[in-house]
């Protein structure tokens, strides 16, 4: 027996033995009374708690359990002290929700939660933005109505975990990844791959074209072999042959070369900031350009310089010489190319101009991807590897250097370098020499 009923029984025993005590000492007829009196103001107690209790199990406001007294002070003590455990779990409940929330937004991968019928019950921020959702305006809806993919409305049809690759918003490739979990729900994960897709499809040109660079030469050499081995030639002939197969290994060489120091940029530490002197730099470069050209063009310096220049030497030697080596190669003959020199408070910037054949539009985003070339004949004829740009590409890179490219056909090209002024000193006043 509960001790509610234990005080339920207790007052119906105190209100009996009351009423019995006065029949006795006033009569029946009073004791009758008094006991009916004390029924009725105990059932009167019990409805007016059971009253109060209906009106709150009606609205139950949080922390408003009524107050109980005699039998009922139990009961609703336990309800309340019920009440604020729910509270607590509830709490608790909202808590992990808020975290697990808060943990889905960090994820680099967009969330969709997915209910019964493929209908949404929440997803985080990436997934809105690569599946053009409105969390606030979609939740309930079907996945499949908002997402307009024909592969996601047969994948979301399918058992068990599935994967495809869709196009998301703004032209962004997303793969999608079904996860069921529960009776009836799913996880949907979205990643942008567009970037990997891109990376991929660079990398199969990259090994396509390193393929084709190399046999070219390789089947020249082959055949040149194979004539001086089965065929008596006669010593000129020979020479000349001779002469075509070094130049073809020179080439190979040459791509080897590139291939190597374009590794080593993107696979090495940032250079050390070691101090670069801007006038001996450039001298070199104007020397380099003007043994290259052979005196076929006209070479001029036009540099002031008053800062030297934090970084690797080698490696703005390398991106400098490729810039004056492209021009000399695609300006013909005497032709002028002008480099040039300017620093001040923004920084520096070293440029190359040339009078050659001048690039269109179209091709200039894409002048520094490996092996890319605006006309192969031509740059194989110039003996160019058709990786001079991406080498600069990535040793400016390295600097916080930029590449700019202004250029029209038959107008001649401006490449420009860009270097910030934390990249810049004050150039370093030169010894007088006495004697």
């Amino acid at each position: 027996m509960s001790a509610v009923h234990r005080k339920t029984l207790a007052s119906l025993a105190a209100v009996a033995a009351a009423a019995l005590a006065i029949g006795l000492i006033a009569g029946a007829s009073w004791g009758w009374g008094f006991f009916g009196t004390g029924l009725g103001a105990l059932l009167f107690h019990h409805v007016r708690h059971l009253s109060r209790l209906a009106r709150w199990l009606t609205d139950p406001a949080r922390g408003q359990v009524p107050e109980g007294t005699g039998s009922w002070d139990e009961v609703l003590t336990a309800l309340h002290r019920f009440e604020r455990a729910a509270a607590r779990r509830e709490k608790d409940l909202a808590e992990a929700l808020a975290r697990f929330r808060r943990a889905a937004q960090a994820l680099p991968d967009g969330v969709v939660v997915l209910g019964a019928g493929n209908r949404i019950e929440w997803s985080n921020d990436k997934a809105s933005a690569m599946l053009g959702l409105d969390l606030r305006a979609d939740v309930g809806q079907p996945v499949g109505n908002l997402v307009r993919a024909p592969a996601l409305a047969e994948t979301l049809g399918a058992q068990g975990t599935q994967e495809l690759v869709i196009q998301g918003e703004l032209g962004a490739r997303v793969m999608l990844r079904l996860i069921p979990y529960g009776r009836t729900q799913r996880l949907l994960l979205c990643r942008d791959v567009t970037q990997a897709e891109r990376v991929e499809t660079m990398r199969r040109d990259f090994v396509a074209n390193v393929s084709h660079e190399l046999r070219t030469p390789l089947t020249v050499l082959v055949g040149f072999l194979e004539t001086v081995r089965e065929l008596k030639l006669d010593p000129q002939r020979q020479r000349d042959y001779l002469g075509m197969m070094r130049e073809q290994a020179a080439r190979m060489q040459r791509i080897i070369d590139d291939l190597l120091a374009l590794s080593v940029l993107e696979s090495s530490p940032l250079p050390a900031a070691g101090r670069v002197r801007v006038r001996a730099l450039l001298d070199r470069v104007l020397a380099d350009g003007k043994a290259l050209s052979g005196g076929g063009h006209v070479l001029s310096l036009e540099a002031d310089p008053h800062v030297d220049i934090a970084g690797s030497e080698q490696e703005l030697a390398s991106a400098f010489g490729n810039l004056v080596s492209n021009a000399i190669r695609y300006t013909p003959p005497g032709g002028k190319v002008r480099l040039s020199w300017t620093d001040g408070p923004e920084g520096a910037t070293f440029a190359v101009e040339d009078t050659g054949v001048g690039i269109a539009p179209e091709h200039i985003p894409r002048l520094t991807e490996r092996f890319y070339r605006v006309d192969r004949g031509r740059s194989r004829e110039s003996g160019g590897t058709g990786l001079g740009l991406a080498i600069v590409k990535h040793a400016l890179a390295r600097h916080e250097a930029t590449l700019s490219i202004e250029s029209a056909p038959g107008a001649g090209s401006r490449f420009a370098v860009r270097l910030p002024p934390q990249r810049t000193l004050p150039a370093l006043v030169a010894e007088r020499r006495e004697g």
